[in-house]
């Protein structure tokens, strides 16, 4: 081969591995440029935001050595699960911050919301309102049982519901500092009232001809129900005048016996477990009976 073709077959060589370097070039810059379209999956973690929140503690579970699993109805997201670190620890860091997490306990928070978990944490927390009955009083601390329990068989879904929210705290603080009928009666308005924050509030059309309670219509009746689930006469009276009462300060002319209170909670129990699918038995329901007879 001459010289001449030698040097012709190298520069040939050299300009189509030129051309062949700068279509990977290319290539790499097309490449490059449809990974920027689609980023990496990264950048789509969304970090979680603190958040300050007011809470009501509705069940602790122990976790681990040292820490707890709370539920917890939040004023901002409504029930929610958080894990708490080292708070039964016997260090002097974790002494007694597990107590802050009694059932009922109305709390201040920081807590870490990511809506795709279903178990967030707290970054802080401390006393809302620090109760002076409820925690050291029988009877109080028996309903305050009640009616955390009556709430977390209604609580299905993580939704926000401020409304619910400050009606349980109102009802949390008038029953710490209630006596006489407005203590007894406190039970029965809460049972009465809470339905109306899950969509099934009875209706008061109460009158001499609509004398019955149909518990599976959630209103009152003219005709004798075909079924067992209803209220008559007196019982059914009562219903209607906890339904009129607005501020639980009214429960305070209503006068009742405790057998007739207890039969009439029992009533509304039916009635909760014919509206709300899978609502059980209530486990705090004899206790309260029994403490308030």
């Amino acid at each position: 081969m001459g010289r001449r073709n030698i040097l012709q077959r190298r520069s040939f060589l050299s300009a189509n591995n030129i051309d062949r370097k700068s279509g990977r070039r290319e290539v790499r810059k097309k490449f490059t440029h449809r990974l920027s379209i689609f980023p990496s999956s990264r950048l789509y973690k969304v970090a979680d935001k603190l958040h300050k929140t007011k809470g009501i503690v509705l069940r602790t579970v122990k976790y681990g050595e040292t820490s707890i699993v709370v539920t917890i109805l939040t004023e901002l997201f409504g029930v929610q699960s958080y894990l708490v670190n080292g708070v039964r620890a016997s260090t002097k860091k974790g002494t007694g911050k597990a107590n802050l997490f009694q059932p009922a306990a109305i709390l201040d928070l920081v807590v870490y919301h990511n809506e795709s978990k279903q178990l967030n944490r707290i970054k802080e927390f401390k006393w809302s309102y620090l109760y002076k009955n409820i925690f050291s009083d029988v009877p109080k601390n028996a309903v305050s049982l009640f009616m955390v329990e009556l709430l977390t068989k209604c609580l299905k879904q993580p939704e926000s519901n401020p409304e619910l929210f400050h009606f349980t705290e109102d009802i949390f603080l008038k029953l710490d500092e209630s006596d006489g009928a407005v203590f007894a009666n406190l039970p029965l308005f809460f049972a009465l009232h809470l339905p109306f924050h899950f969509g099934f509030r009875m209706d008061d059309n109460y009158n001499e001809k609509n004398r019955f309670l149909d518990l599976h219509e959630g209103s009152f009746v003219s005709d004798h129900p075909q079924h067992p689930h209803f209220l008559e006469d007196k019982q059914a009276g009562v219903a209607s005048q906890l339904l009129k009462v607005q501020q639980p300060d009214e429960l305070k002319d209503l006068k009742l016996n405790h057998d007739f209170r207890r039969h009439l909670l029992q009533r509304f129990e039916d009635y909760y477990r014919l509206h709300i699918h899978d609502f059980g038995t209530m486990k705090s329901l004899p206790v309260l009976r029994e403490i308030l007879s």
